[in-house]
């Protein structure tokens, strides 16, 4: 059902008056409030419809307007525009002919003209206030109607009656947001049955009988400071009803200014998992970054990009930008130059933006030396799994080799500490990509054995929620075009984290580095692709068609595990792994050959891959990562593809 305005009272001639003639009406009106209020405070008193008393001092009618509407107009009554006019309205009002009254009385008291009993001082007080008062409301309400009623709006219920709910039914109604909040829903069992901004709060129970009554389509998630666990409780029940969710930004957003509270946004993948994130150690944070020149290769990336925006907030001296796109560069640069901005307070952190590719060594060299970098986060990768077993020369050359020439570059140019951003695709991969991880971090093992003062260290987790790579993007796209949403197979898994959460821990992780450490990230239980696909389907206000419902409105379609892909990833390849200081970083211990042998290796498996030799760059990384299980029948055309 679609809420349409009843038709208002015909009253354009007076909307297409000119201002100047709008606040002269209002004023006459006042005008004749005031004669009416002084009269009845002699009449409801004295229980006559004319007192003798009154037709001895008809000079109170003409001294009550020459004294209210100058007080009414120094207060500032006539300036509010009424179609926006809040509660400051009613205060306005009270004050002014609260005045008002007060010097009326004391030009009574002056004049001497016999006594008037107190309560008519009183009566004439609440009369003006409920005449100007009450004329106001009713304006403002046909004001209102005006401007909406062409409007055709949307019923909407509004999950969360506290702040940010009454908040957000008060921009809506002064938006030209074409919904029309209808009811509030709440968990507060003190609420139920309450009004908050002229909306009944309901209980949650009650929703279903709502949305049917009102054929509600929508329901706006007002709990921009829960946590996600509940918020995750909160969708699980809203999935079941037939109507799509939004959600306010989230606190931070709204503090920052970055977001309006009118400004909703889609739920996020963050609040299906109801995953609570831990609160930081800011000694731990600025350990490896306040005052210091930080680099990040792979700047515009994903976790990159992340980095730089936790790094800047923690005032570096210098912040370097090392990536290899342009375009990539110059959003980032832009992006931080702007927060940079309104951080306020000096000193100034120094953006750095530098193009360069990670497989010259020689070039990572003088950008560290030249720039006295102190700590450097190696997020440079190609990371997408189809997408590197396809092209697997390439993806040894950036992964493994960029890795090794940006570690040698930084023990070159003494940098304190040097952390490499690793995958869970490394534990026992079946993939080029994991391959390529994990061959990265056996770099950093070898080289930190050589008794280097550079710290040198790893930190390992799953996939990141709306990365470039991740399926959640693919899945929302899918879904606005009607579908099918592709999952690969029924049962695969993943573990999720948030990118701010994942480049937070990262930062966490480089304080605690002696040498070596490899870090592992708590990225609790890991989730059901299906279960997920499922779920943002029906947060869309749409349902799953499948066999049992062939009338709903999205498939899902499985297309098979790609090349190169697990059903569930891991984290540890051992057993051998220790808590840390933080609760959400744990340090594993995992053999690795010495560095000699690597080194070794990686000369024969550079040799190969200048010859594009996929056959061979495939045997030495399984020489090289004895846990890699690589799929038989990978496409000729691959290493054809890779000689050129």
């Amino acid at each position: 059902m679609v809420i349409h305005r009843r038709k208002p009272v015909k009253l354009e001639f007076l909307f297409n008056l000119p201002p100047p003639a709008r606040r002269l009406l209002l004023l006459i009106g006042d005008a004749l409030a005031i004669l009416i209020a002084v009269w009845a405070s002699f009449a409801i008193r004295l229980g006559e419809w004319w007192p003798d008393m009154l037709q001895e001092v008809l000079w109170l009618f003409p001294l009550a307007i020459l004294i209210l509407i100058p007080a009414l107009t120094l207060i500032g009554l006539y300036r509010p525009i009424l179609r926006y006019a809040d509660e400051s309205l009613l205060y306005t009002i009270v004050l002014g002919v609260s005045i008002g009254i007060l010097l009326i009385m004391a030009a009574w008291v002056f004049v001497r003209e016999g006594l008037v009993p107190r309560s008519s001082w009183l009566i004439g007080w609440l009369v003006l206030i409920a005449l100007i008062g009450g004329g106001r409301l009713l304006l403002r309400r046909l004001v209102r109607r005006r401007f909406s009623r062409a409007a055709i709006r949307t019923p909407v219920i509004i999950y969360g009656a506290g702040e940010a709910g009454a908040q957000l039914v008060h921009a809506l109604r002064y938006s030209s947001a074409e919904f029309e909040p209808i009811a509030f829903v709440d968990d507060n069992a003190q609420l139920w049955g309450g009004v908050v901004r002229g909306l009944k709060v309901r209980a949650p129970f009650k929703l279903s009988r709502l949305v049917t009554r009102y054929d509600v389509r929508l329901i706006l998630l007002a709990l921009p400071s829960v946590s996600h666990r509940r918020r995750r409780d909160i969708l699980e029940t809203l999935a079941g009803l037939p109507v799509r969710v939004l959600a306010l930004p989230t606190l931070a957003e709204l503090t920052s200014g970055a977001r309006r509270i009118d400004e909703f946004r889609e739920v996020g993948v963050e609040d299906i998992l109801g995953r609570d994130s831990v609160q930081p150690d800011p000694a731990l944070l600025r350990a490896r970054v306040s005052g210091k020149t930080v680099m990040v290769t792979g700047a515009g990336g994903s976790i990159g990009a992340e980095l730089c925006r936790q790094i800047l907030a923690l005032r570096p001296r210098q912040l370097v930008l090392f990536e290899r796109s342009e375009y990539a560069l110059y959003a980032i640069e832009q992006e931080l130059g702007a927060m940079a901005a309104n951080m306020g307070q000096p000193p100034p952190v120094t953006l750095i933006p530098l193009l360069g590719s990670v497989v010259h060594r020689r070039r990572l060299q003088v950008v560290m030396e030249r720039f006295a970098v102190q700590t450097v986060y190696h997020a440079a990768a190609y990371k997408h799994v189809p997408i590197v077993e396809h092209n697997p020369i390439e993806g040894v050359r950036n992964n493994v080799f960029g890795t090794r020439y940006a570690a040698e570059a930084a023990l070159a140019a003494g940098v304190e500490t040097f952390v490499l951003i690793s995958s869970d695709k490394a534990v026992r991969p079946t993939n080029v990509m994991g391959a390529t991880k994990r061959l990265a971090e056996l770099i950093l093992q070898g080289l930190a054995g050589e008794s280097s003062p550079t710290r040198l260290c790893m930190v390992r987790f799953g996939n990141v929620l709306d990365s470039s790579g991740s399926v959640v993007p693919l899945f929302r796209e899918q879904i606005r075009k009607g579908g099918p949403v592709t999952v690969t197979h029924p049962e695969v898994e993943r573990y999720f984290m948030t990118i701010p959460e994942a480049a937070q821990l990262v930062i966490q992780a480089s304080a605690m580095a002696q040498g070596g450490d490899l870090f592992l990230l708590d990225m609790g239980d890991p989730v059901r692709i299906l279960d997920l696909a499922r779920r943002l389907i029906r947060l869309s206000g749409l349902t799953v068609r499948d066999a049992d419902h062939p009338e709903g409105d999205v498939e899902i379609s499985f297309t098979g595990l790609r090349s190169g892909e697990k059903l569930r990833e891991e984290l540890l390849i051992g057993a051998d792994d220790r808590p840390t200081a933080h609760p959400m970083i744990r340090r594993a211990r995992e053999d690795h050959p010495p560095w000699l042998e690597i080194r070794a290796l990686l000369d024969r498996l550079d040799g190969a891959a200048h010859e594009f030799d996929y056959p061979a760059v495939r045997a030495m990384l399984q020489e090289a990562v004895a846990e890699y299980q690589p799929e038989n029948g990978i496409e000729d055309w691959v290493w054809r593809t890779e000689e050129g």
